[in-house]
């Protein structure tokens, strides 16, 4: 494949798609708010997310776009990060579309950043992308948003996908790191009830997950996330036995309202019970190398 732009790629889901794409494409460019330059052979490109300044001509002859844009939800949701969570998505997402039509020769795939949040709570459904029940709140909101602003715009010669992502699990970033710390100092306990589900992927089966819709021309809207999702519970005794600790505290609801408050989070992000699974993958022949937790973790907690 000759050329990968990744739009805000500098973060930890952008790395992980350069070090399994780094010798796959001929030519990787990242867009990025910060300087451009060239390191390890990587050509970062400044861009903004409300205005063409030379970025765009980047999109021409792209084998592949995948746009990662977004203000971190890990925040609290006052009026002002709400909005900035909202624009960041919808705003490089229209400008993508627009540099995309501009082109002489579009990218040939674009995949569009979008999550599994954007089903409801379910304690008793397993959602899919066919029968997956949508439900409405601030998140799942900013979710229908985000993929009408990037399906709304027809782009003739540039296929496009929805990644609706769950948790991805990492070595050196992401959800992991936090959760893995809390084990290890006696907080692994359940958060909330425990009952939540937990729906999470493996960054290497993130990776070829991506890989395999784009060399399946896979389209649409597609859930990126294990075939297991899990109860907060099970997840935390798995943790706590993969990181050899033999207790952990639970957190209450109450105790979470508080500890969100200081470290300037929400805690939705712990609480939502997020039921997903990737029926799109799975009936495309997609074969999972860490479906299993138990196996994720070990290979995540190992040198």
């Amino acid at each position: 494949m000759k050329k990968l732009i990744i739009a805000a790629g500098t973060g930890f889901l952008g790395q992980v798609l350069v070090n399994h794409f780094k010798n796959k494409f001929e030519e990787i460019v990242i867009l990025t708010r910060g300087k451009s330059q060239i390191i390890d052979g990587i050509k970062y490109v400044n861009w903004n997310v409300t205005t063409f300044s030379g970025w765009e001509t980047e999109l021409e002859n792209a084998t592949v776009l995948i746009n990662l844009a977004g203000k971190s939800v890990d925040c609290r949701y006052t009026k002002k990060n709400k909005k900035e969570i909202l624009l960041s998505r919808i705003e490089s997402t229209k400008i993508l579309n627009k540099a995309v039509l501009n082109c002489q020769n579009p990218p040939k795939h674009w995949l569009n950043s979008s999550t599994s949040t954007i089903y409801r709570f379910s304690l008793d459904k397993q959602m899919d992308e066919i029968d997956g029940e949508i439900g409405n709140d601030f998140s799942i909101n900013v979710a229908l948003s985000w993929e009408k602003a990037f399906f709304k715009t027809e782009t003739p010669k540039t296929l496009k996908t929805a990644l609706r992502t769950s948790i991805v699990l990492g070595k050196n970033g992401g959800a992991f790191i936090p959760l893995k710390t809390l084990a290890k100092i006696g907080f692994g306990g359940k958060q909330g009830k425990g009952n939540q589900f937990i729906s999470w992927i493996h960054e290497e089966d993130f990776a070829n997950a991506i890989d395999f819709i784009i060399q399946k021309e896979i389209t649409g809207v597609i859930n990126v996330v294990s075939p297991e999702p899990i109860p907060n519970s099970d997840f935390m005794i798995k943790l706590r036995k993969a990181v050899g600790f033999p207790f952990g505290i639970p957190m209450n609801t109450f105790l979470l309202e508080i500890g969100s408050f200081f470290i300037r989070t929400e805690t939705e992000l712990v609480l939502k019970s997020r039921n997903v699974i990737p029926k799109r993958l799975l009936e495309n022949g997609f074969k999972f190398k860490f479906g299993n937790i138990d196996n994720a973790f070990e290979n995540l907690l190992s040198k």
